[in-house]
């Protein structure tokens, strides 16, 4: 039968329109890209009240977007925060989730709904770049010379390039999926964090060698004239050097994007700085006048002002949801003697809040967070109660996922205050640091502990004590008058919704 040419037009229009509606369609699903700095403090960032060092580009997002003010991480330490990130559940809960050495296992489970395979199941390309320091492989004893599996592409990444913990521990590599880089098979990797392994000159034994000295700890192998933690011998032409670390990271961050930007992609881009050893880019060097953690700071801001104009060259800018968080509080002398406490000026990483990096106190888990979606998401400021362990759960109902079984078993829905439409987030917060302490309608307990109440080697304030500990966040958010006494039912209520939430075996 033939069909006249004039009634094949409007055919070919709808065609046209339905193709075309289709297309706009599949590309309305937002890019997100979540950025995690490494030890960055509630009070390191100009846009939360520093004078002493300027982040414009971190400024320019929050100005654009949603800058919290009660965001919280899971734990005061790397490792328990990114596992709760990842996860949807409270690291505490799970044995094995301290901070990792560098050769550890894997800790995420390859048979749970992660944040990465929730973005996979809704169509995006996922990938990590960056720190990782969730464990590699299934045992600790790993070849470093074959494939090493399972790690990041296991949990839901299809895309990876990471090194295995932190700078300051072996192996000092890359790993892009499940291979080192440059690796050269005749000189062949090896890493024991028990006993010293090769011949390599270690900072304990030849300090005369290093180019930044330790004050404490990280005096094993030298690798580019800095001690780490942990013996490696062999890999030379694979070893990094600190001050191309970040720009490598970058420009692995910049071509995802690049080669993705016809299709909806989810980035988990884990800064290293400010972490130790602080050893930013030469171009960096010297400027903060803070010190080598202040410049590793201006390193930070740069690199997220490189992201935000990657994504305006290619388009994406309005369609991409930008998270920037920290994985944890401040520390200024974490090992290494690099001008962080005596080029500090007046700088207060910590903000107003008391404690930092280990602490169970606001500085220890309350970091900088802000969150951007230009056109979407009205700019202001919030006081949410928010926390990285609610990814999971927030992104299935904006991607119109199904959660099931025990799969992000201590996550809530946030969206509706990381949209800026409630300035209500969760209805309780655990925070941990070698004990817990609960968050509910601005009151804060702290349940009683063995430990030093100064972690002498950082000189930070643990929040440790062996009296129950109450706080009024509202009136007291630097946690000075300690009101247990005062209000003893208030204190036997919140420790009893605390040991309520600790014994509901969640996720098991």
């Amino acid at each position: 039968m033939k069909i006249k040419s004039h009634l094949l037009f409007p055919i070919f229009i709808f065609a046209g329109i339905l193709f075309i509606a289709v297309s706009v369609s599949a590309q309305q699903k937002p890019n997100v890209i979540l950025i995690y700095a490494d030890d960055l403090g509630y009070g390191d960032l100009s846009c939360y009240g520093a004078t002493k060092i300027k982040t414009p580009n971190i400024d320019k997002l929050a100005a654009n977007g949603i800058r919290f003010t009660n965001g919280h991480t899971t734990s005061a330490t790397c490792t328990p925060s990114r596992y709760g990130l990842i996860t949807g559940r409270y690291p505490w809960r799970q044995q094995g989730t301290g901070v990792l050495p560098g050769d550890a296992a894997l800790i995420i489970p390859t048979d749970k709904t992660t944040l990465a395979t929730l973005f996979q199941k809704s169509g995006y390309k996922t990938a990590v770049v960056g720190k990782w320091h969730l464990g590699l492989g299934t045992q600790v004893e790993k070849n470093w010379n074959k494939e090493i599996s399972p790690g990041p592409n296991e949990v839901g990444f299809d895309y990876s390039f990471i090194f295995p913990a932190t700078a300051d521990r072996v192996p000092t590599v890359f790993l892009e999926n499940h291979h080192v880089v440059g690796l050269d098979l005749k000189d062949t990797i090896a890493v024991n964090y028990k006993i010293k392994i090769g011949n390599e000159p270690t900072g304990r034994e030849n300090p005369e060698l290093l180019k930044m000295k330790s004050t404490h700890g990280h005096d094993f192998t030298i690798v580019n004239g800095i001690g780490r933690i942990g013996y490696m011998a062999g890999g030379k032409n694979a070893r990094w050097n600190d001050e191309e670390v970040s720009l490598s990271f970058l420009i692995k961050s910049k071509l995802f994007i690049e080669e993705n930007k016809n299709q909806p992609f989810f980035l988990y881009f884990a800064l290293t700085e400010p972490h130790v050893p602080r050893m930013p880019a030469t171009i960096f060097k010297g400027k903060s006048g803070l010190g080598l953690r202040g410049d590793a700071i201006l390193q930070l801001d740069w690199t997220v002002g490189e992201i935000v104009k990657q994504l305006k060259f290619l388009g994406l800018e309005k369609n991409t949801i930008i998270i920037f968080t920290s994985d944890n509080g401040p520390v200024l002398d974490d090992g290494y003697d690099d001008g962080a406490v005596t080029q500090l000026n007046g700088h207060t990483p910590a903000g107003i809040l008391k404690g930092g990096k280990y602490s169970v106190f606001e500085a220890g888990t309350r970091v900088p967070w802000i969150i951007s979606w230009p056109g979407n998401i009205m700019p202001g400021v919030s006081n949410a109660l928010i926390s990285q362990v609610d990814f999971t759960t927030t992104f299935a109902r904006v991607l119109k996922q199904n959660i099931t079984g025990g799969d992000a078993p201590d996550g809530e829905d946030i969206w509706n205050a990381l949209s800026g439409k409630s300035k209500t987030g969760r209805r309780n917060l655990i925070e941990h640091a070698g004990t817990l302490a609960i968050i509910q309608d601005n009151w804060k307990y702290i349940e009683p502990a063995n430990g030093q109440k100064l972690f002498k080697e950082v000189n930070i304030e643990s929040g440790l004590d062996t009296l129950p500990q109450l706080y009024d966040l509202k009136n007291d958010i630097e946690e000075k008058k300690n009101l247990a006494d005062k209000y003893p039912q208030k204190v036997q209520e919140l420790a009893k919704l605390l040991q309520r939430i600790k014994e509901d075996k969640k996720g098991e």
